[in-house]
């Protein structure tokens, strides 16, 4: 199965990162958001991102900004899919949103594309299953920052296909990244750990046992952590942290993954971390 032109759904942290890390390794990108202002600022942040790895690298930043924009291509229009060999979604955590655009995926993209889904925790078989191509359709669940991390979470649902399977993990490593298997069970391996722990600190903030630099502190002093608990929260976003657990509270039915009232109160206040200038953290200065 050969994979050369690729789509992106979602112009966000997770999609402009994939569609970086799939135009840096050589492949025709098309980037898809329903906001152009949205796709404006996520080229602009992948020619950033690109010039500054070229600095560090010792190479020509406006070359690799010009290599950069002439694989990447934007569009507002889900219809552009029509000729892709692999599309992969970066949309937000919810299974709803993800049925539409693997719907209308289904309909436009030709019988040999691939669908995969960068979730950090619903269920592929699931979203599979809203498709008529459900052997065709598998997670890759990229780290952030993309261009970055190493590891791509690689789901199968419960009827992904060998050809599926073993195309996208010899792609992930043509990108550079290391491909590590995972059940389809919720929150995979990564987050059905990560997000009890960030639950955990934001539990222990709101009952005053430490402030949240205390806390991280502890974390990355104690546990060797690169950053805390609660940073990685605001980077992450915690409108997203508290989607994740919901699914892992109503998929798995254990309550220690119900999400913390301070969690749900922060992102009620539209307090959502790093991308809303405050979570945990002020971030407006």
């Amino acid at each position: 199965m050969s994979i050369h032109k690729v789509g992106v759904i979602g112009a966000g942290t997770m999609g402009n990162g994939i569609a970086q890390v799939f135009a840096a390794s050589g492949f025709d990108v098309v980037l898809c958001d329903v906001a152009q202002a949205a796709l404006d600022k996520a080229v602009s942040k992948v020619v950033a991102s690109v010039r500054k790895m070229a600095e560090k690298g010792g190479k020509d930043p406006a070359a690799a900004e010009a290599d950069i924009r002439a694989r990447i291509k934007t569009t507002t229009d889900l219809a552009s899919m029509d000729d892709r060999d692999l599309v992969v979604e970066a949309a937000f955590e919810s299974l709803e949103v993800k049925r539409a655009i693997f719907q209308k995926l289904d309909a436009v993209c030709p019988p040999h594309t691939i669908l995969a889904s960068n979730t950090s925790s619903i269920s592929i078989t699931v979203i599979g299953a809203t498709t008529k191509r459900a052997p065709q359709v598998i997670g890759m669940h990229f780290m952030n920052p993309v261009p970055i991390m190493k590891l791509i979470e690689i789901i199968r649902g419960h009827l992904t296909s060998d050809a599926t399977t073993n195309a996208i993990v010899e792609m992930s490593k043509t990108l550079g990244k290391v491909p590590v298997p995972a059940n389809d069970y919720p929150g995979f391996v990564a987050n059905r750990i990560l997000m009890p722990m960030i639950n955990e600190a934001a539990f222990a903030l709101m009952e005053g046992v430490a402030t949240a630099k205390d806390i991280d502190e502890v974390m990355k002093l104690g546990c060797n952590h690169p950053m805390g608990p609660l940073t990685l929260a605001d980077f992450i976003g915690l409108d997203v942290c508290v989607a994740i657990l919901d699914v892992l509270h109503q998929g798995l039915g254990d309550d220690k993954y119900r999400a913390c009232p301070l969690l749900r109160r922060m992102v009620a206040a539209g307090l959502l971390g790093k991308k809303s200038g405050r979570g945990f953290y002020d971030y407006s200065a």
